[in-house]
């Protein structure tokens, strides 16, 4: 699977072939999140800098916006309740 980006990276990186395999499927893992999923992922690491949560949300809508597959645009309540319920 993904034989094309891996011969890719092996040629234009010093990876080695299970290196490159490895770093791909890495990468996959990030992006299959969803949404909701990150959101709260994010939620909790942002709760356990201290941040309150008006920049919490903030910050959150702004980070959605340069996701590989970026989701509708989500209003500050939307976040919430994916947070919260």
């Amino acid at each position: 699977m993904h034989d094309e980006l891996v011969d890719h990276l092996t040629r234009s990186t010093p990876l080695s072939r299970g290196e490159a395999l490895r770093v791909i499927q890495d990468v996959l893992a990030y992006f299959d999140e969803t949404t909701e999923d990150y959101v709260r992922r994010r939620h909790r690491e942002l709760q356990a800098q201290g941040l309150v949560n008006a920049a919490i949300f903030e910050r959150i809508a702004a980070d959605l916006t340069y996701r590989a597959v970026a989701p509708p645009e989500l209003t500050l309540r939307q976040l919430r309740r994916i947070v919260y319920g």
